[in-house]
C-alpha cells in the first residue's frame, strides 16, 4: 500500500523552449522496442455487417476488460454497414473498402494491407468479416489475424459456413449443443489454431435466428474481448521477453538492496518524459532520511536531525532543472552537473571533476542522469562512475546515450544486491517497463522495493506539449 504520497503539480518551461541538443545515441534494437513500447497494441477490426462482435469489443474497451490492446482502425468490406456506425460513435477510425469496387481480390488486399500499415496495425480482428482472406494475404500476418466462428469447430466450419447458414446447419444436423471459436486465421478457411470454445446449448424450438443470438449472447460476446485480451497480452510480454524488458517488479521484488536508482524514459502513450529515483539504506544514519520537494528541485533531508551521524554523502539537492534540463543524481554531483551545464561543459565534461563516493569497502558508484527538452521532445543520458577494483585505486566512467521510445524506461542502480561489501552494478541500465499513469508507476516501484531497506522515492512526469510537471513523492518515515 502506498503511504505519506505528496502530489505536486507544476506550470514551467521544461519541454517547450528550444534549444540545441546533443546528438542522441539511439538504443540496440530501437525499431523493434518501439513496437513494444505502444502498449495498448494497436487493433484493427475487419467487418462486414451490423457490428455486434465490435461492440462487445467496444464495450470491453470502456469497461476495462481489453486493456492490452486498443482498437485504433475499423475497416469494413461493404460500404455503409452499421458496424462502422457504431465505430464512429466510439470515436473510432473507420475505413470503406468496397471489395466489389477494387475489382479483384489482389487490389482489394493490397488496399487493405496499406491501411492496415499506415495504422501500425498489431493485430488484426475478423468479426463478422465475410471476404475470404487469401493465402497469400494471411501468411503477411503469421498469428496476428484471430476470427470468431459461430460453431464449435471442427463442426459446422470452413467455406460456406458464416452467419445463419452455420445455425441452419447445427439444426438440421439435430446438435444438442452447439457454440462459438475464436482461432487464429490461416490459409485454411477456419483452420488456423484454436483459442478459446464456449459450449451453447441448443433449446427445443429453437431457429436459426433464435440459436444465432443465444450463441452471440452467451458465446461469441463474452469468447472474442477476451481472447484479444488474452492474445494482447501475451504478445506483449513475449516482446517484452525478446528484448529484454522487464516490469518493476521483475527488476526490484527479489532484490533486497539495489542501493539507491534512477529511471528515466518515456510513457507508453509517448505524452510524457518519466523520471523516478529512489533512496534505500542499511545503517541507522542511511535510513534517517526523506525526500523534500521545493520549488521543483528535490533535495534529501535527515528526518531526525539530532540522529544525523555524516551528512556528507547523504545530505544533497538529488533533482534540480536549469533552463530546459532535467538533472538527477544520487549525489552533489547534481550541482556539478548544473554547474557544468552554465559553463557550456556536456553532461560527461561535468562529471570529469568526479568520481565514485569515498565509502570503501564498498566504493558507492555515483549515477546520474540528464533530460534534455526540445520542443515537445527529449533526449536523456545516464552516467555511472564507479570503482575500477577493489581497493578503490581508479574511476571507470561510463555515459550511455537514448532516443525516447513509448513505453521504454533505462534504470540504473548502485548496487547488484546486497553484500559485504556491496557488488557495485555492472553493465548497462537495465530495460524497464513505464506506466501511462503517474499514480500506477509511483505504487509499483514503491511496493517492488524491500520493505526493510526502502526508504523514500520521487517520480516525476512532464507533459511533453505543455511542459506540465506532475510528481509523487513517498516517504517511508512520515
Amino acid at each position: 500500500m502506498v503511504h505519506d504520497m505528496e502530489t505536486t503539480v507544476a506550470n514551467n518551461d521544461v519541454g517547450r523552449r528550444g534549444f540545441s541538443a546533443p546528438p542522441p545515441v539511439a538504443d540496440a534494437g530501437a525499431e523493434n522496442v518501439g513496437m513494444i513500447g505502444k502498449p495498448p497494441l494497436r487493433i484493427a477490426v475487419l467487418v462486414s455487417g451490423g457490428g455486434t462482435n465490435l461492440q462487445a469489443l467496444l464495450d470491453a474497451q470502456s469497461s476495462g476488460l481489453l486493456i492490452s490492446g486498443e482498437i485504433t482502425l475499423v475497416i469494413s468490406d461493404r460500404p455503409g454497414a452499421y458496424a462502422l456506425t457504431r465505430a464512429r460513435k466510439a470515436g473510432v477510425p473507420v475505413l470503406e473498402l468496397d471489395r466489389k469496387a477494387c475489382g479483384s481480390r489482389a487490389a482489394f488486399e493490397d488496399r487493405l494491407s496499406s491501411a492496415l500499415a499506415e495504422n501500425r496495425t498489431d493485430l488484426i480482428v475478423l468479426a463478422g468479416f465475410l471476404s475470404i482472406l487469401s493465402p497469400d494475404f494471411t501468411a503477411r500476418y503469421p498469428r496476428r489475424i484471430i476470427n470468431v466462428h459461430p460453431s464449435l469447430i471442427p463442426s459446422f466450419c470452413g467455406a460456406g459456413f458464416y452467419g445463419l447458414k452455420v445455425h441452419e446447419a447445427a439444426l438440421q444436423r439435430g446438435v444438442k449443443v452447439t457454440g462459438a471459436t475464436v482461432h487464429f486465421v490461416n490459409e485454411i478457411p477456419d483452420g488456423g489454431e484454436i483459442i478459446a470454445q464456449q459450449a451453447v446449448d441448443v433449446l427445443p424450438g429453437d431457429t436459426p435466428e433464435t440459436l444465432q443470438r443465444r450463441v452471440m449472447e452467451q458465446a461469441e460476446w463474452i469468447l472474442l474481448p477476451r481472447s484479444v485480451e488474452q492474445v494482447c497480452k501475451k504478445r506483449k510480454e513475449a516482446l517484452m521477453d525478446i528484448y529484454g524488458i522487464r516490469t518493476p517488479e521483475e527488476l526490484l521484488e527479489n532484490n533486497a538492496y539495489p542501493g539507491r536508482g534512477i529511471v528515466i524514459g518515456k510513457t507508453p502513450d509517448g505524452k510524457h518524459a518519466a523520471i523516478a529515483y529512489f533512496i534505500m539504506g542499511r545503517s541507522e544514519n542511511s535510513r534517517n532520511r526523506i525526500f523534500r520537494e521545493k520549488d521543483g528541485e528535490v533535495f534529501t533531508e535527515p528526518f531526525d536531525p539530532a540522529k544525523v551521524q555524516d551528512p556528507s554523502l547523504i545530505i544533497y539537492a538529488a533533482v534540480r532543472s536549469w533552463k530546459n534540463y532535467l538533472v538527477v543524481t544520487n549525489g552533489n554531483q547534481t550541482d556539478t552537473v548544473v554547474e557544468g551545464l552554465q559553463a557550456g561543459k556536456s553532461f560527461s565534461e561535468a562529471l570529469e571533476s568526479r568520481s565514485f563516493e569515498p565509502d570503501g569497502p564498498n566504493w558507492t558508484p555515483r549515477i546520474s542522469g540528464l533530460l534534455a527538452f526540445d520542443s515537445g521532445s527529449f533526449t536523456y543520458q545516464m552516467s555511472i562512475l564507479k570503482s575500477a577494483d577493489a581497493a578503490g585505486s581508479a574511476c571507470n566512467r561510463f555515459t550511455y546515450a537514448y532516443a525516447p521510445l513509448n513505453g521504454l524506461g533505462h534504470f540504473l542502480h548502485t548496487y547488484v544486491c546486497d553484500g559485504s561489501p556491496i557488488p557495485t552494478f555492472q553493465g548497462e541500465p537495465e530495460r524497464m517497463a513505464l506506466c501511462d499513469d503517474i499514480d500506477e508507476m509511483a505504487s509499483r516501484l514503491w511496493n517492488a522495493l524491500n520493505d526493510q531497506n526502502k526508504i523514500s522515492l520521487y517520480v516525476r512526469y512532464v507533459d511533453l506539449e505543455t511542459g506540465r510537471a506532475e510528481s509523487r513523492l513517498i516517504n517511508k518515515h512520515r
